[in-house]
């Protein structure tokens, strides 16, 4: 089977030879990497931050309707 690289769209063959699979190339996996750490790249949803603040008015509002 076939996929492409997610940073440069080559074909890459899927299988257990392509140790950098879903990637091309090392570098291309290092590239990805870099985008993630620079919040180039995320997942959708609330920020961990926002889970807590909600969590933490959650627990302030419970506490003051008991």
């Amino acid at each position: 089977m076939k996929v492409k690289c997610p940073t440069c769209e080559k074909d890459v063959e899927w299988n257990s030879e392509a140790l950098n699979r879903p990637f091309c190339s090392d570098r291309c996996k290092l590239i990805d990497l870099g985008q993630w750490a620079a919040e180039e790249h995320a997942i959708p949803g609330k920020s961990a931050e926002e889970e807590l603040m909600s969590e933490q008015l959650k627990d302030i509002d419970s506490g003051l309707l008991h």
